[in-house]
């Protein structure tokens, strides 16, 4: 039941190329940065991602993406990142777009062994009909389009069919954790992590706090260590260091 490991690059150890992530974190709020850094040490290439955003440049998922390193990505989000941006419209990434309350839905539904759902998210557009482009190729024309979505209709109302997600492993962030797994969200950062926790066969949580079992409150734990294989005890200084994704002043 002690799933501590002692390095976040013992707790990838056994990732290889090819693999694909599920991955917390909001802009750059809650966003496993230790793991990702391990990550990108393993030297692990044609990764598949599945994050709200890709990080940002030089942070994040955006560090293995400058490094060539993502092949792949299904997110909602991608405007604070010019080097996915880049790479996207040069056609060297696959890119998903998706609503982000789908998004979500699709991860929790993966965690909970739901194959696919309908919803009225993206009726009427390109998201159910198709044609969004996946690939550019490098003369800007559309390498790969997404394909038309199942739709039904539902008390008056159409509604498409979307598949859940599942993925290999999961990278989150979490304020505290014991060592059997069960995880508890600082604020704005329970956004996506407790839903990519949830979709990943194996998932590895970097924790702020590391208590002992029975420390947490029952009625207090955001995720249960069920959906938890692996935990990393940050350091001081890494549990400190949170990047800020915009800075802005006002005069007072």
């Amino acid at each position: 039941m002690d799933k501590v490991m002692a390095t976040a690059e013992e707790a990838l150890a056994d990732v290889t190329d090819g693999r694909s992530f599920a991955v917390g974190g909001f802009g750059l709020s809650g966003v496993p940065e230790v793991l990702i850094g391990a990550l990108y040490e393993s030297g692990a290439s044609g990764l598949t991602v599945v994050s709200n955003n890709c990080g940002v440049d030089g942070r994040g998922l955006g560090i293995l993406l400058a490094a060539g390193r993502i092949a792949r990505v299904t997110g909602s989000y991608i405007g604070e990142n010019k080097e996915f941006a880049r790479q996207y419209l040069a056609g060297e990434l696959e890119v998903e777009l998706t609503p982000q309350g789908t998004l979500a839905e699709r991860l929790r539904a993966g965690g909970c062994g739901i194959p696919a759902f309908y919803t009225p998210a993206g009726v009427g557009t390109q998201v159910a009909e198709g044609g969004l482009p996946w690939r550019y190729a490098p003369d800007g024309s559309v390498a790969m389009a997404s394909p038309p979505k199942e739709v039904r209709t539902f008390h008056g109302a159409d509604h498409i069919l979307e598949h859940a997600i599942t993925t290999d492993f999961a990278l989150v962030r979490a304020a505290r954790g014991d060592r059997h797994g069960n995880l508890v969200f600082h604020r704005a950062a329970r956004n996506f992590n407790p839903l990519a926790a949830m979709a990943g066969r194996i998932t590895v949580a970097e924790v702020e706090e590391l208590v002992e079992p029975g420390a947490l409150d029952p009625h207090e734990i955001h995720l249960p260590g069920v959906f938890v294989q692996r935990v990393v005890a940050l350091t001081p200084e890494q549990a400190a260091d949170k990047g800020i994704e915009k800075r802005t002043v006002r005069e007072r």
